[in-house]
């Protein structure tokens, strides 16, 4: 069985409010559940995240504050 190189990419939340549970329900968990997925199965997978900081969300909410 040839390994497959597996790439998970998951987003990380809106600077512009509290984290929450739908945070993790949302994107952090499924991915998790993916890549550890592919590791049982002997898969080469890298799970990277990044963040937002600089979007509209968190523009109107500073505009808000």
């Amino acid at each position: 069985m040839n390994k497959e190189y597996i790439l998970v990419s998951v987003a990380w939340p809106y600077a512009n409010a509290d984290i929450h549970q739908g945070n993790v329900t949302g994107s952090y968990l499924p991915a998790d559940i993916y890549a550890r997925y592919h590791r049982l199965r002997g898969n080469h997978v890298l799970m990277v995240s990044g963040s937002d900081g600089h979007g509209t969300p968190v523009t109107v909410k500073a505009e808000e504050l």
